[in-house]
């Protein structure tokens, strides 16, 4: 502590010498200083919280530096710190300052504060030529304060449009001058400078709605700067009358349009803060809530007046919209195209009725386009100018339809010429003539003319269609159908006779065997109108289709008549093939001729014997004499003699012509039966044969010997083998044979006695 003591008494009284000196050189009186120079102020600006170093006047090492502060407003100095170079000391009051440090002879003042705003003096005491010298530094510090942050403060942050607001930029502090700026930015955008405003405060009146948005503000001074929040300006206002939109947008002179089947979105925008509340309605009928209605198929009960109702809930304002909605529609189908036969000319006609609006149609052809007219339009050339394979096209368009719709019409001569036919109708009562001539467009025109070339009636186009009465003496009159066309300079025409008509028979002698099938053909060689041909049979009765034995067959111009499985009886005769129309009739005759086939040879028979048990016989038959045969017959009746007799009876068919003998079953063996045989030439039948009775068949021996022979021999041998058993068991009976010992001690009584053995044989022989 001595130690120390002892180097801080220099300090303290050099302190005490310098706060002397400075007193006097505070009071203004004069005192002794060798070149003492007179200093300048030196301005020094601080930010409060920063840092600042005051530093002293170069020179000589210094021997001591002395700091001092005088603040604002005051004129006693107070000690800050000194310094001898070897030790320096800061004094308390000086934490009023900062951080108060000695950097070397500079004072450095860190944290600064507010409160270091004022005049620091530095005094330097140095030996300079051997004298003591004192240097002066005056120095101004101004501490600077940075702004604090902003606040934007508005007098309504909700006014209603038309009203009054004000809005502050509040600064807590910051040193003078403090700027302001101003910046406004949308609800919906990028933020936007206030020019010329450059005050805390600015009036926006009266308010819009161009005002609302965010309203930031920036202070600035020779600091720092710094922008404040945003602060909102909610401004109320609206509805206003709302804007109605169609999609797909289709504009007419009352409205909007759509097509139909499509969809139709109706949209409605009132500008208002909050938002409208919207109400669609259609022919003031409520619709739909919203600020979009969405047809989506519209259909032509669409058709209206659509309102939109825009309501500000806030202000409880409300406005209105009405516009019209028309639905177009296409006519059905495609247009249609047709040509019209005139003098001299052609009439083009195309039509397409319908639709909202009507199309719009137009012609055009090989020259360029032609008129146009909604829904019918029509077009005249003149034939001369327009050569055959001219093309004309008729293009209708809507609206509603995106691609053009069209009909096409070429115009040609048809080919060839007129064809004629006639044909009776109403039972013959009526003939009715007819006349074609198809194709070409337009259609070719057709008349009918008589002998005289008198017109029969109207014209028609592509066919033209008489009716004459029919009458005798219309056979052998001729008609003639003329054909006019547009673009052919000559015209066609085709004749037409009437005739009765006339037949031609393949043979009128025709002849087929029993059971063959005959054809009668009979064909038409001429008639107009058209015969019909028809077949009368032997009995003068018309053959009908599917009649029995018969079979009808028309080809063309032909009527060919078959008879099946041909009999003398019902199918011989004169046949008559008629051909009949409206002016007359004929007919031709066919003589059919049945044959019958040659008789074959008689037939006897050889031999009819009954076999096994009389279920069945065996015949046997010859030919006598010449003759065809196609197979024999077997017939069989119960005979006469006994029960069940009646008539005769298929036995047996489809004999073979080589075959003369045959086994014939299926008998009763109580009937007693009579046969008859007969040959066959395909239908006809020979004589029959003698009628004869089955017969027993004849006794043999030979097999009845044999059979008593094995009989005797089998009888033979069992007697034989019986006397053998008879004997063994019987010795007593034969002497011959050695008695046998008895066993002693064996009882006679039990000893074994066969019975007697009796054997009946009976042989019976069957022939």
């Amino acid at each position: 502590m001595v130690g120390q003591r002892a180097q801080h008494q220099p300090v303290s009284l050099l302190l005490l010498i310098r706060l002397c000196l400075l007193h006097l050189r505070a009071s203004g009186q004069p005192h002794l200083t060798t070149d003492s120079p007179v200093e300048e102020v030196v301005s020094i600006q601080g930010v409060r919280g920063g840092s600042v170093e005051l530093a002293c006047s170069s020179g000589p090492a210094p021997l001591l530096v002395l700091w001092s502060f005088t603040p604002l407003g005051s004129l006693v100095p107070r000690p800050v710190a000194i310094t001898d170079g070897a030790m320096s000391k800061v004094e308390a009051v000086a934490s009023a300052l900062g951080v108060v440090s000695l950097r070397n002879s500079s004072l450095v003042l860190e944290e600064l504060r507010e409160g270091a705003r004022g005049h620091f003096l530095c005094q330097v005491l140095h030996v300079a030529s051997g004298q003591l010298h004192t240097t002066y530094s005056h120095l101004m510090l101004a501490v600077l304060v940075p702004v604090s942050k902003p606040q934007v403060r508005l007098s309504n942050p909700s006014p209603v449009e038309g009203a009054s607001v004000v809005a502050t930029c509040a600064v807590r502090e910051g040193t003078e001058p403090v700027t302001f700026a101003w910046q406004h930015q949308a609800s919906r955008g990028l933020g936007e400078a206030l020019v010329g405003v450059t005050e805390p405060l600015f009036q926006l009146d009266p308010v819009n709605r161009t005002h609302l948005g965010w309203y930031m503000c920036s202070a600035r001074n020779s600091v720092n700067r710094l922008s404040s929040e945003g602060a909102f300006l909610d401004v109320i206002y609206g509805p206003d009358k709302p804007v109605i939109t169609v999609e797909p947008l289709g504009l007419t002179e009352e409205g909007f349009w759509a097509s139909e089947k499509e969809e139709v979105t109706l949209s409605c925008l009132a500008a208002s803060n909050p938002p409208s509340h919207y109400v669609w309605l259609r022919d003031h009928t409520q619709v739909h809530t919203g600020p979009t209605y969405v047809i989506t198929r519209a259909g032509r009960a669409h058709t209206g007046l659509y309102t939109c109702l825009a309501r500000n809930s806030y202000l409880d304002t409300r406005t209105q919209t009405t516009v019209q909605l028309t639905i177009y529609y296409p006519p059905e189908g495609q247009p249609s195209c047709a040509v019209l036969p005139s003098p001299g000319a052609v009439t083009l006609l195309c039509t397409w009725p319908g639709g909202l609006p009507p199309a719009q149609l137009q012609w055009e052809g090989p020259q360029g386009p032609g008129p146009t007219a909604p829904s019918n339009i029509t077009w005249s050339h003149a034939a001369t100018q327009l050569p055959s394979g001219s093309v004309f096209t008729c293009t209708g368009q809507h609206p509603a339809l995106a691609p053009s719709a069209l009909c096409t019409v070429m115009l040609w001569e048809p080919l060839g010429r007129p064809t004629c036919w006639s044909t009776a109708t109403m039972g013959d009562q009526f003939i009715m003539l007819s006349c074609e001539w198809p194709g070409g467009e337009p259609p070719a025109t057709l008349s009918w003319l008589d002998e005289q070339q008198q017109p029969l009636g109207s014209s028609s186009s592509s066919m033209a269609v008489h009716l004459l009465q029919a009458q005798e003496d219309l056979a052998g009159r001729e008609f003639t159908c003329r054909g006019s066309h547009l673009l052919r300079t000559r015209d066609p025409h085709c004749h037409l006779r009437l005739e009765a008509p006339q037949l031609d028979v393949a043979e009128p002698r025709v002849s087929v065997f029993e059971g063959g099938d005959a054809w009668l053909e009979c064909s038409l060689r001429q008639g107009t109108p058209p015969a019909q041909l028809l077949w009368l049979g032997p009995q003068q009765q018309q053959v009908e289709p599917g009649t029995l034995g018969f079979m009808l067959h028309p080809e063309r111009t032909q009527l060919r008549l078959g008879i099946r499985d041909a009999d003398p009886t019902r199918h011989r005769g004169t046949y008559q093939c008629v051909a009949h129309n409206a002016v007359g009739n004929s007919s031709r005759s066919v003589l059919l001729e049945v044959l019958r086939y040659p008789a074959p040879p008689n037939v006897t028979i050889r031999r009819l014997t009954y076999g096994r048990h009389r279920r069945e016989v065996q015949l046997q038959w010859a030919i006598a004499g010449p003759g065809n045969l196609t197979g024999f017959l077997v017939q069989r009746k119960a005979s006469s003699l006994g029960p069940g007799a009646g008539a005769w009876e298929i036995a047996a068919s489809d004999i073979e012509p080589e075959s003369r003998g045959r086994r014939l079953g299926g008998l009763d063996p109580g009937v007693l039966y009579a046969f008859r045989i007969l040959a066959l030439n395909h239908h006809t039948a020979g004589h029959p044969s003698e009628v004869k009775i089955p017969a027993d068949p004849p006794f043999s021996a030979y097999p009845a010997v044999l059979g008593a022979a094995g009989t005797g021999m089998v009888v033979a041998t069992v007697a034989s083998l019986l006397v053998f058993q008879y004997a063994a068991r019987h010795p007593e009976t034969f002497p011959c044979l050695e008695t046998p010992t008895t066993t002693p001690g064996l009882d006679p009584a039990h000893e074994t006695t066969d019975a007697p053995v009796n054997v009946t044989i009976t042989v019976t022989a069957t022939p």
